[in-house]
């Protein structure tokens, strides 16, 4: 099992994926936050900056923060992630073009949280250390 299948089986474990479409679209979200798949910059903070030229800086803030995680519609994820992503993600996975933004909005804010448990944005090797701790959570 290679390094990013572990991140999205531990991440997948504490969000109660419990399908393997829940899992693999998972995998994908995780692959295009370690991959720089939205955003000039890529990665989360391509993310982070795509979510805030949208409008929607306060959701993905409240999704890092240790508060509540505010809803997002599949819309707004259609919105964010522009519908490339949407539907290579829907590819990806076999999750049905019309069904993918809802699963997106359900996932990704689990996600981040899970990613960022300190309510900040990790500097460097984000990935590692949400491993880490998610096989706390795992364990």
């Amino acid at each position: 099992m290679g390094f990013l299948d572990e991140i999205v089986g531990s991440v997948s474990s504490a969000l109660g994926a419990n399908s393997s479409q829940d899992s693999g679209l998972v995998g994908g979200i995780m692959e295009m936050l370690s991959s720089g798949g939205s955003g000039s910059s890529g990665g989360l903070g391509g993310l982070i900056q795509s979510f805030q030229s949208n409008g929607l800086g306060d959701v993905i803030s409240s999704w890092i923060g240790t508060g509540q995680n505010q809803a997002i519609s599949a819309d707004q994820v259609q919105q964010v992630l522009g519908s490339d992503m949407v539907q290579n993600l829907a590819a990806k996975t076999g999750i049905p073009s019309d069904q993918i933004g809802g699963k997106l909005a359900e996932l990704l804010p689990g996600v981040i949280d899970k990613l960022t448990p300190d309510g900040a944005v990790p500097e460097s090797g984000f990935l590692e250390k949400g491993l880490d701790l998610l096989k706390g959570f795992t364990s």
